[in-house]
């Protein structure tokens, strides 16, 4: 697990090359405010081998923040970055490791029929109840994601992730009310806790595709307050004391996808400074919570000329339209840490080159949208 030391001795050897906070507060210590993702690709062992070297030359090239999940390229994406992190040339604790659970994951390959597959694998053997599924391949049941972890840690080879999250756990509002979803994230975050103490987990989280960005009562919304209120309700409940691990959120972010700072749908948290609603960035800096973005260039449509917006376009720093996107990403208040996927070396170094431009100031970026 990423401790304190190696995580601001990371920042120490990498920190003179890059622009002012670069590098965020996160978890024990500090992190890129670069990540790199590992979401898209086919599922197979050329994907592989690109992936691997281009989260080998992040790691080396000041990138200390890799994104991953269950089902990304068929369960391929973990086996990729746990051994990308062993055979990188920095320390295991110096590297902020992330994963999700909550999707039913393949293995390896596509079936031919999904369905088939998620009876014969997951519900007669017991690893899932149907009455949990929602579209007919997601669950929290905690059963399942303490299963889902343990799948993790072996395809990653770790003995522990630094942050994992629920992901999209908006998915089961197609099958259950959304009082009973914050029941079952609350359930989910009881078996988490018990594994944060178990020392297997660092922090927790909620990844979320629309749950923290569309209109407060649409069909897949959430609370994050409430999610957060849940977390604390499971942290008292797990012990051993009234403390919680629900730490981060992930949400998609950029040019053309700025709900999370522009939509205020997050009630105003009581006793605070702002009354009313918030937005959820507002909201998650207030929690002391650590945003993560994904989406941050668009999976490659803003990384073109004449993608993002002119007058925005002027305001960033960066050489090319994917430096300039991601930097706009990284210039949200409250943001830690943005995302960006890629198989390219050279795009690799294009992303990490877009940390040694100065990000936007608070007020500079509140400007853009004026």
């Amino acid at each position: 697990m990423a401790t304190r030391e190696a995580l601001w001795g990371y920042r120490n050897r990498f920190g003179d090359a890059f622009g002012r906070t670069y590098f965020r507060r996160f978890g024990p210590g500090v992190v890129s405010s670069v990540g790199i993702g590992t979401y898209l690709g086919e599922p197979t062992a050329d994907v592989d081998a690109a992936s691997r070297e281009s989260i080998e030359l992040a790691l080396r090239s000041g990138v200390n923040h890799v994104d991953t999940a269950a089902n990304y390229r068929c369960g391929r994406a973990e086996r990729v970055v746990g051994e990308a992190v062993r055979d990188a040339p920095v320390d295991r604790e110096s590297v902020v490791v992330a994963t999700k659970g909550g999707f039913l994951p393949f293995d390896g390959e596509r079936p031919d029929d999904p369905s088939a597959y998620v009876r014969e694998r997951f519900v007669e053997p017991g690893i899932v109840d149907p009455d949990d599924l929602a579209n007919g391949a997601h669950s929290i049941a905690p059963d399942f994601l303490e299963w889902s972890l343990d799948r993790s840690l072996d395809r990653l080879g770790l003995d522990s992730v630094d942050c994992f999250y629920l992901h999209n756990p908006e998915t089961q509002l197609a099958a259950r009310s959304r009082e009973d979803v914050y029941d079952r994230i609350e359930a989910a975050f009881e078996a988490l806790e018990r594994r944060r103490v178990a020392g297997d987990v660092g922090v927790y989280g909620v990844a979320a595709w629309d749950a923290f960005r569309v209109p407060r009562g649409a069909d897949r919304y959430l609370s994050l307050g409430e999610v957060r209120s849940r977390a604390e309700a499971a942290g008292e409940a797990v012990g051993p004391d009234d403390d919680h691990g629900f730490a981060a959120i992930q949400l998609p972010f950029n040019v053309a996808m700025a709900d999370a700072f522009t939509r205020r749908n997050q009630p105003a948290p009581p006793g605070g400074d702002a009354e009313g609603s918030v937005s959820t960035l507002e909201l998650a800096h207030e929690a002391g919570l650590s945003v993560v973005t994904s989406a941050s260039v668009g999976q490659g449509e803003l990384a073109v000329e004449g993608a993002i917006p002119a007058d925005v376009n002027a305001t960033l720093a960066g050489e090319t339209p994917a430096q300039r996107a991601l930097n706009f990403a990284r210039s949200a208040p409250g943001v830690t840490s943005s995302l960006v996927g890629t198989t390219d070396p050279d795009h690799v170094r294009e992303n990490v080159a877009a940390g040694t431009f100065d990000p936007l100031g608070a007020s500079a970026f509140d400007a853009v949208f004026e």
